[in-house]
């Protein structure tokens, strides 16, 4: 079974390079593991779940393409199913780059990183976007609790392919959130466990005085 992420990348021009630079063996190799990876399984819903921000490409009818960077809460993009993914598009620079290219060409490719663990998803979709007043109880299933912005739209995005790329040349990266949870608490922590210590030592060392009196006067 082919890897559906090689009969949509593996374009005639891209084989062509893979042969000319002599990887063209390895990646057929690649391309006809067996596994599919068009649904999702337990493992990319999990990692997803888990990303605050990723990164979207679409191509406007120029060709020419544009990447954009998107950012919120932990599991902002939701797994609707194994096979569709969605988020509230919120009011932004009012640009709308990427809307606009999805409505002449609804193919995007998204780039989700998890930095500390150096992993990276790449996911192909095809995308639509859907207005507030189109499909309210859609835009109240991608809602983000407490999330202080104007819900304008959703992206819903139908997975197409995945492919999982290996850690190389990914530099490890922490939010202030990691960089808390992973360092910073623990010694605080441990800096409070010490402070105790230290005090019950001192007043350890206070009494020592009296105890000392007691023991060289006999009456």
């Amino acid at each position: 079974m082919a890897r559906a992420f090689a009969e949509i990348a593996f374009t005639d021009s891209v084989r062509a390079a893979q042969e000319r630079y002599g990887s063209r063996q390895s990646n057929q190799r690649l391309a006809s593991d067996g596994q599919r990876r068009d649904i999702l399984g337990e493992h990319e819903i999990a990692f997803l779940a888990e990303r605050d921000s990723f990164y979207m490409g679409s191509v406007g009818e120029n060709g020419w393409p544009y990447v954009q960077h998107r950012g919120g809460p932990k599991g902002f993009l939701k797994v609707l199913d194994e096979k569709t993914l969605g988020f509230a598009d919120f009011q932004g620079n009012r640009q709308y780059l990427s809307v606009g290219n999805l409505s002449a060409d609804d193919r995007v490719s998204l780039f989700l990183m998890d930095y500390p663990n150096r992993r990276r998803l790449k996911l192909w979709a095809r995308a639509r976007v859907v207005d507030a007043a189109d499909d309210p109880a859609l835009l109240a299933q991608l809602e983000l609790p407490g999330y202080r912005a104007r819900v304008e739209r959703a992206i819903v995005l139908t997975v197409e392919a995945y492919d999982w790329n290996c850690p190389q040349h990914i530099t490890p990266k922490f939010t202030e959130d990691e960089v808390r949870a992973g360092w910073l608490e623990p010694l605080e922590q441990r800096l409070a466990e010490l402070e105790r210590e230290n005090r019950a030592l001192k007043a350890r060392l206070a009494a020592m005085p009296d105890l000392l009196n007691t023991a060289a006067d006999p009456a």
